[in-house]
């Protein structure tokens, strides 16, 4: 069984104008939710054993967030299509993923991992919040994802436990 982890990326910063949208760092928010989500997911104790992230300012701190709470000692993965990309580009790197590989922990951003998400399974999310992470598990290769070929595993993202 295999499992694919979708994490948007944690809360950016707008606050410098002349940035340019990849090069923008986490927000204050963003760096207080990013370690609670990765605690609440470590919970789950699902061991990663390789992490993709688009190269963007703010999925690859967000991933590095995420590696030292989950004790990762891997390197992350970046790849710079991820960045801006449609579902489809983004089923495009899963379904390259080497097969000694069995969970996955994939950092990118919005619309793109919301729709892969509705696309991998039948269980409709409407938008993934930034920090939201997603589980799926397949029985299939990597190169054999596509359209409602995984189960969903849960749905968890910062404002869940707020009253």
């Amino acid at each position: 069984m295999r499992n694919l982890i979708l994490l948007r990326h944690a809360k950016s910063s707008w606050k410098d104008a002349s940035l340019s949208d990849f090069d923008r760092p986490l927000s204050n928010r963003g760096k207080r939710d990013a370690p609670q989500m990765a605690t609440r997911f470590a919970q789950k104790k699902i061991d990663v054993d390789l992490i993709i992230s688009s190269s963007a300012r703010r999925t690859a701190d967000t991933a590095n967030i995420f590696t030292n709470i989950l004790f990762y000692k891997s390197n992350i993965v970046f790849v710079d299509k991820l960045y801006e990309a449609s579902n489809k580009q983004i089923l495009e790197v899963i379904n390259k993923i080497g097969e000694k590989y069995q969970n996955v922990l994939l950092v990118c951003h919005n619309p793109g991992i919301t729709n892969l998400a509705n696309y991998l399974s039948d269980y409709f999310i409407d938008n993934i919040p930034t920090t939201g992470i997603v589980g799926f598990s397949s029985d299939r290769n990597w190169k054999e994802i596509k359209e409602n070929s995984c189960s969903f595993l849960f749905f968890d993202y910062p404002k869940m436990y707020l009253k």
